[in-house]
């Protein structure tokens, strides 16, 4: 079987290989043919090292495809299921799962300490406890969501991650309102999905801040009211806000620069969504007066900040109803051994999303 493959942490280039095998199945899991997947900044992150996984690995965790086989105890799914893979499945049983916060259930990620690949050299783990950069891959069966069969396999990978992050960073987590100030800073895959999941929730001002023009002309396709380059947005605060600072700003780059701009921007009261993932040793500062004088709302959101198969919902719902456009995100499809190519792709900023079709 073929999959790209990391050797070690810090490399920037992928090896394409065909002695790759996925192992793991059994009770409880699927094995899956993977369709369609998309390059996602979070596997950057994981190659760099910014964010923790251990190597050699298979990166992809945005992925859709078919389900090959079923083990012992899987029901609601049978072979040749049409799938987008969920990184991030609840357990339904942890105490974030209780609370109705499934988004937070640790047991997903409790399965990237597990190999699921195997090379003649040893194991090789999956990211995320998945590994969508190869043919086949298994997960545990509540990693497989079903889709229904006029969702395109590339844009159902999208769905489970990029677009749901984005889309479920304005409804669940920031909920922001209508006729509000939004400022998005990041405009890759992620930030576009942002930028549309706030216009849906009818925000009247919506400024795109990103440093790489293409991107910024993209914004403005997706529902952005204007578009700026980093040096810009002080003078749009101070033109669409009176220098009061927006009613919402999303930073989604992952840095506690940007985050700390954003908070700037953010006027007194309003809120501050962070959606990029950042490093361990990365430290986002507020003093103690300006946290309790401005309250500002600090809020985090994780893979949308909601109930995924819900936030699944929704986006092919707004998808089929023309309110938002996912197939527009896909800027570049690539074969899996032209992978360095997309990974180039992302790192200059000339793709939104690549869709690798395996």
């Amino acid at each position: 079987m073929r999959a790209a493959v990391q050797h070690e942490t810090g490399q920037d280039k992928l090896e394409v290989l065909d002695d790759v095998e996925a192992v793991g199945f059994g009770p409880g899991k699927v094995r899956m043919r993977v369709r369609a997947t998309g390059l996602c900044h979070s596997d950057l992150s994981a190659m760099s090292g910014v964010l923790p996984q251990p190597a050699p690995f298979v990166p992809g965790h945005e992925g859709a495809g078919e389900i090959l086989d079923v083990g012992d105890g899987v029901t609601g799914l049978k072979q040749g299921d049409r799938v987008l893979m969920c990184w991030l499945p609840a357990c339904g049983s942890c105490p974030s799962c209780k609370r109705g916060q499934t988004h937070l259930c640790l047991a997903g990620f409790m399965n990237a300490g597990t190999p699921n690949f195997k090379r003649p050299g040893g194991d090789v783990f999956g990211f995320a406890g998945t590994g969508t950069f190869a043919e086949e891959v298994v997960v545990t069966a509540n990693c497989a969501v079903p889709i229904p069969d006029d969702v395109p396999f590339e844009i159902a990978a999208l769905i489970g991650c990029g677009v749901t992050t984005g889309l479920g960073a304005a409804f669940n987590t920031a909920q922001v309102a209508a006729g509000s100030s939004v400022a998005v800073i990041g405009c890759g895959g992620v930030g576009i999905s942002t930028i549309q999941g706030a216009r849906a929730c009818g925000a009247a001002q919506i400024v795109a801040v990103d440093p790489v023009a293409a991107r910024r002309e993209a914004a403005l396709r997706f529902g952005a009211t204007e578009a700026v380059d980093p040096e810009g947005l002080a003078d749009a605060k101070a033109r669409i806000t009176a220098g009061e600072g927006f009613d919402y700003v999303f930073e989604v780059v992952g840095k506690s620069a940007t985050a700390r701009v954003a908070y700037e921007t953010t006027r007194r009261g309003g809120t501050l969504c962070v959606v990029g993932a950042g490093a361990l040793d990365d430290h986002f500062q507020v003093n103690m007066f300006e946290l309790f004088f401005d309250e500002k709302r600090i809020l985090p959101s994780l893979y949308g900040g909601g109930d995924v198969l819900r936030s699944y919902e929704r986006a092919i719902a707004l998808w089929r109803a023309g309110r938002i456009d996912l197939e527009g995100l896909i800027t570049h499809r690539v074969q899996l051994a032209e992978i360095n190519e997309a990974l180039d792709q992302m790192r200059t900023g000339t793709s939104l999303r690549t869709c690798i079709e395996i």
